[in-house]
């Protein structure tokens, strides 16, 4: 019986060691037969503060940064939705570069919210969801297991009882206004990130 190949995982140039055990669970799902876990693009200006991966969630606090992060899978062709988000932004959304032809909205799911976004995440990339209230374990776990089986993201906009990072923006400012006259012309932003007991902070400058 001939030996198999050893396939090598090397560290990246930094020996950042969080490279290698990514590396190593990649290696894993492929050798089980399990979806790569792939990489999922935000928006130019969020690039650096958080990397989407599929088969995860991640929770924010904020329409800006919901937007933010759905907006790098639309703007690459794929297709984006929103469950729960009633008073949804379609103006908002295009000015970030969401293709609201290739956009899917639920405003109010009402009771059946499990069901919508099981069936969003089915066929759409990345989805976003407004909970409305809180949600327990087992709905999340539901989920949970079909990103994993669909190679999707889950944003929420909100508390989600397991997330792979949690982004918030803690200070903004905005700049273009001066003495009460002109126009505002850019927003400057801090976002923080939290990774398990990992936390890091951010300043932005959005359009």
């Amino acid at each position: 019986m001939s030996a198999q190949p050893l396939e090598v995982v090397r560290p990246s140039p930094s020996g950042a060691p969080d490279d290698v055990v990514a590396a190593l669970q990649r290696r894993i799902e492929s050798l089980q037969g399990g979806p790569t876990r792939l990489t999922v693009p935000v928006h130019p200006s969020l690039e650096g503060l958080v990397q989407l991966r599929t088969g995860t969630s991640y929770a924010v606090d904020s329409a800006t940064l919901a937007l933010g992060l759905a907006s790098g899978a639309s703007r690459a062709g794929e297709w984006v939705g929103f469950a729960g988000w009633g008073d949804f932004g379609a103006e908002a959304a295009a000015q970030w570069g969401i293709d609201l032809r290739r956009t899917v909205l639920v405003p109010e799911p009402g009771e059946l919210w499990l069901e919508v976004v099981a069936a969003l995440v089915d066929v759409l990339k990345v989805v976003v969801l407004k909970p409305n209230g809180r949600v327990d374990a087992k709905s999340a776990s539901v989920l949970d297991a079909r990103l994993r089986a669909r190679s999707s993201v889950l944003v929420v906009w909100g508390e989600w009882p397991r997330v792979e990072a949690r982004v918030s923006a803690e200070q903004a400012h905005w700049t273009g206004v001066d003495r009460g006259r002109g126009r505002l012309d850019r927003r400057e932003l801090r976002v923080a990130v939290t990774r398990g007991a990992r936390r890091s902070a951010h300043d932005l400058v959005l359009p």
